[in-house]
């Protein structure tokens, strides 16, 4: 039953992750005529952005280690099709752009120790290798996407001061990033905390126009604390098809919110988004097979008998 509340945007975007934060922590590395059928299938029900991979060195994330065979495998892009990938670096940059990528994403970290487990930097030595990233995609006229980790807790560092993570935004935005996407990569965010850090990222001139959501749901809030960010007037909102994902540097961190879960509410409250569901969970349970393990979307299960 739709049921429309006051305060949440009319339309959605699901900027559809399960290709590569979904897949990047399987130990099993996964066919690439594999990845390429999943991202088809995606873009069959009708998720218009799939982020698809990364160029990272594959001693870093096996998995994705065939960025270009994928892309190779998918051929080009249909009108309204954005399929934004992962470059950590300069390297990475060309790869992507020898591909004719126009749509890349870097991926900074709110605290210190992430920081140096994932990139082998401080946060501030991220952001000077960010900066020709973002510059030289901008003037290739590429999107630039600015993912934040760690935003609402480390498990090294513990919870994460809200002007902590205000600064580290505010820093990575300055270099030029279309989008900015805050992560609870461990899942320990809530509702209250994930109010109070949009309303700091607005005193500080980052509006929710500008804001993606990527929630982990390690304690179950990731469906929770996304109405809470829409209720806040948040339109973009990362999920994993199947609820797929976890880090490979922060072991703690569970799957995604799953894009089934995400458009059952959307759909409740009557708010647009263009995916077929079917079609999603029949996605979802093709994929299951190829993993070896059910999906852990409880939409999935309720509709699949799963």
């Amino acid at each position: 039953m739709t049921e429309p509340a006051a305060g949440f945007p009319e339309q959605v975007t699901i900027y559809e992750v399960g290709p590569r934060d979904g897949l990047q922590n399987e130990q099993a590395v996964v066919p690439v005529e594999v990845k390429a059928e999943f991202v088809r299938r995606l873009v069959s029900a009708g998720l218009q952005t799939v982020e698809l991979t990364s160029f990272v060195p594959q001693k870093w994330v096996p998995q994705l280690g065939d960025a270009e065979e994928l892309l190779d495998l998918l051929g080009p892009l249909a009108a309204g099709q954005q399929r934004p990938v992962l470059v950590p670096n300069e390297r990475g940059l060309d790869r992507a752009l020898d591909k004719g990528v126009r749509a890349v994403a870097v991926f900074g970290s709110a605290t210190e120790t992430f920081a140096r487990k994932n990139l082998n930097r401080s946060v501030a030595e991220s952001l000077e290798m960010f900066a020709p990233v973002v510059k030289r995609a901008l003037d290739a006229g590429a999107w630039v996407r600015g993912y934040v980790s760690m935003c609402f807790g480390d498990p090294w560092e513990g919870p994460v001061p809200v002007s902590q993570v205000v600064e580290v935004c505010s820093r990575l935005m300055d270099l030029g990033c279309d989008q900015l996407s805050i992560g609870d990569t461990i899942g320990v965010g809530t509702t209250g905390h994930v109010s109070r850090l949009l309303e700091a990222l607005d005193a500080a001139g980052i509006g929710v126009d500008q804001i993606g959501v990527h929630f982990h749901d390690t304690y179950g809030q990731a469906l929770a604390n996304t109405v809470a960010a829409l209720s806040h007037g948040v339109s973009v909102v990362d999920a994993s098809t199947g609820g797929l994902g976890g880090c490979p540097y922060a072991k703690s961190a569970t799957g995604n919110l799953a894009t089934e879960d995400l458009i059952w509410t959307l759909d409740g409250l009557g708010i647009e988004h263009g995916a077929d569901l079917d079609a999603l969970v029949e996605t979802s349970v093709w994929m299951a097979g190829q993993l070896g393990r059910p999906s852990p979307s409880r939409v999935v299960k309720a509709l699949a008998g799963a």
